[in-house]
């Protein structure tokens, strides 16, 4: 039956949670498959429209596949530093004339895991994926039909993660009207900033450095320092929010002084080309961190712990992290020193990370 989502009865339950290719988690990515047909996947995060940071999180996630041998994807949800959020397999066979699909989702492949962990340097080249605990039965799908696969759920909250795999023989299905997505009027939050295999210094001492060649892209950057807070940075100011002209930048490198103390945020890359620009910084000290055990700096009305704080210890556990920025650990690199555990993100608009200033 076409357009139904079939969902298997596979999950990994985590308790006490807090609630090729290679695109944001959120869009959809497409793989053509090697006997006919193509394959799409999308991650999702049902249950969390109620949770104040929900877009964040889904900011923080992406999405990566890879074609194997014998029929085999590799499918791979990191954050931005590419550690691994959640891996598994998938078998898919298509037949062009009968129009069906043969769908099995297995248990990430140990060879592929320590071939991705050893490319992409994260931060625990030795700890296992976390996975699938077995194989599902063969699924049969018709042209257009899809799958929803929970790779992470939080009991108590109702969030999960969720990968919807679709799968048809003809390509403009996986689009709306032909078009990736609606067009819209060109603004300045259509001029992506990014930063990849960066170096952060504070008075001129080196506090987190990167080697992710994902990075993190968007019309807004921020990142997170303990006891320092956010810092969001944009090419205008935003209205209703106290942003300050106090940074510049200048192709590859961030530069501002903030509270006495000087930054600079130095990317392998260029972050913005063609020229040096002023640039408006928030500072939000009331920022807590999705990931990490970090405590938030002091509030005018303490808050218990987001739901979603606690899911970093439940992924360790699952043996993946989403911590963001630590040091590097390549003995020619500058010697870090605390603060540690930076975080870094990007985003397409300010509501996406933060509510207007009443």
């Amino acid at each position: 039956m076409r357009g139904n989502i079939w969902v298997l009865l596979i999950s990994i339950q985590l308790l006490c949670v807090a609630g090729a290719a290679q695109n944001p988690a959120k869009r959809q990515l497409v793989l053509q498959l090697s006997n006919g047909g193509f394959v799409a996947f999308r991650s999702e995060t049902p249950g969390s429209q109620n949770l104040p940071d929900s877009r964040s999180l889904a900011s923080l996630l992406y999405s990566q596949a890879f074609a194997g041998e014998n029929r085999i994807i590799h499918r791979v949800i990191t954050d931005s530093q590419q550690n691994v959020v959640f891996g598994y397999d998938l078998l898919v066979s298509a037949d062009p004339m009968t129009k069906k699909f043969s769908l099995v989702v297995l248990p990430a492949d140990e060879a592929f895991r320590r071939t991705f962990v050893k490319d992409s340097t994260p931060l625990r080249p030795n700890g296992p994926f976390a996975t699938f605990p077995k194989s599902t039965t063969p699924q049969t799908l018709d042209d257009g039909d899809a799958v929803s696969l929970e790779l992470l759920v939080n009991n108590d909250s109702g969030v999960k993660i969720v990968d919807v795999v679709s799968v048809t023989f003809d390509r403009t299905r996986f689009r709306d009207g032909g078009l990736e997505s609606a067009p819209k009027d060109f603004t300045l939050d259509a001029v992506e900033l990014a930063v990849k295999n960066y170096r952060l210094s504070i008075n001129g001492t080196v506090v987190s450095s990167s080697k992710s060649t994902i990075g993190v892209t968007g019309a807004l950057l921020w990142l997170y320092i303990p006891e320092r807070g956010r810092f969001i940075f944009s090419l205008v100011p935003r209205e209703g929010y106290e942003f300050q002209k106090v940074a510049v930048l200048d192709e590859n490198r961030i530069v501002f002084t903030l509270n006495n103390e000087q930054y600079e945020w130095l990317s392998a890359a260029s972050i913005l080309p063609n020229g040096t620009w002023n640039l408006w910084v928030l500072h939000d000290t009331n920022y807590t961190p999705l990931f990490g055990s970090d405590k938030p700096l002091p509030r005018t009305a303490p808050k218990g712990p987001n739901v979603l704080d606690k899911i970093q210890g439940a992924l360790m556990n699952q043996g993946a992290t989403l911590t963001l920025g630590v040091p590097s650990r390549d003995n020619k690199s500058p010697v870090v020193v605390a603060p540690q555990r930076v975080m870094v993100g990007g985003a397409d608009s300010m509501e996406n990370l933060l509510p207007k200033s009443p």
